[in-house]
């Protein structure tokens, strides 16, 4: 298949299919299509759908986001997990308010400056926003160009396909190229074994009850709860109704836990008690 092949069937079939009802696609505001990009990171699109609009009624700015207390943000995040992604959102929105002047950088160069914000995410917030041709790679892309390109290869690097997703860019409407190509890879392609197993970037993602980011979770949802903060020991007596929670019941596993929530700007101890 060549890339204008590739570029026809696509278009062709998301004319018909694409998905209409996602709200980040209906927005060219670079804010709103930052929160959506930090959501969708390792989140699946229905649990987005529900706590997307629900975020930007509370911080529908960049200077709300970046005056509100952490544990505002996190109350306001809780049901999407992987919870540095909220710190990361607000300290990304307190660099533009405070180095940019409130202006949102459009260079990817200077989008990966802000917290949280990589390779991937600066370049998708620069096409959605700005419609710039830049070649990218998600998943749902990655998925495409394995199975039309590298059908029988066991072992496919991402700089196998960089190349030809920049062959492949339809630099007519660049948004509207990588809208199709995630919905295809999204809905087209399901059902039949994923070709991102054969990625050499594949990795299986580890249970989440019971591990250590579970265990941050819970921790973290604890303080939520409690506005005055909680000692130790109160740590120790709701973990122990969690069977998931056996391992880290301990006070010198708790400890470490602690540390780390601590070291990453999540919580702070004072004097006997730990708060948000």
């Amino acid at each position: 298949m060549t890339a204008s092949e590739l570029q026809r069937l696509i278009l062709r079939w998301y004319r018909r299919n694409g998905r209409r009802e996602l709200p980040w696609r209906k927005t060219l505001e670079p804010y709103k299509i930052l929160v959506s990009e930090i959501m969708l990171q390792q989140t699946q699109v229905p649990r987005v759908l529900e706590k997307y609009q629900q975020f930007l009624r509370v911080f529908p700015t960049i200077a709300k986001l970046a005056n509100a207390s952490p544990r505002a943000v996190l109350e306001t995040w809780q049901g999407l997990g992987y919870n540095r992604r909220a710190l990361f959102l607000q300290r990304a929105a307190q660099k533009i308010q405070s180095e940019f002047h409130g202006a949102f950088p459009r260079d990817p160069a200077m989008l990966e400056t802000l917290p949280g914000v990589g390779k991937y995410t600066a370049r998708a917030v620069s096409v959605f926003a700005w419609n710039r041709p830049e070649a990218f790679i998600e998943t749902n892309i990655r998925r495409v160009f394995i199975h039309f390109f590298f059908p029988r290869k066991k072992k496919v690097s991402d700089g196998d396909l960089l190349p030809l997703i920049e062959k492949a860019l339809w630099r007519k409407n660049p948004r509207r190229w990588y809208w199709a190509l995630m919905d295809y890879g999204a809905l087209a392609l399901k059902g039949l074994p994923n070709p991102n197993r054969k990625s050499a970037h594949y990795a299986r993602q580890s249970p989440f009850l019971g591990s250590r980011r579970y265990a941050r979770a819970k921790a973290l949802e604890f303080l939520l709860e409690r506005r005055r903060g909680a000692r130790m020991q109160e740590f120790v007596m709701r973990f122990r109704i969690d069977p998931f929670l056996q391992n880290y019941e301990k006070e010198d596993a708790l400890a470490g836990i602690l540390s780390e929530l601590a070291a990453e700007g999540f919580i702070k101890k004072r004097g006997d008690r730990f708060r948000i």
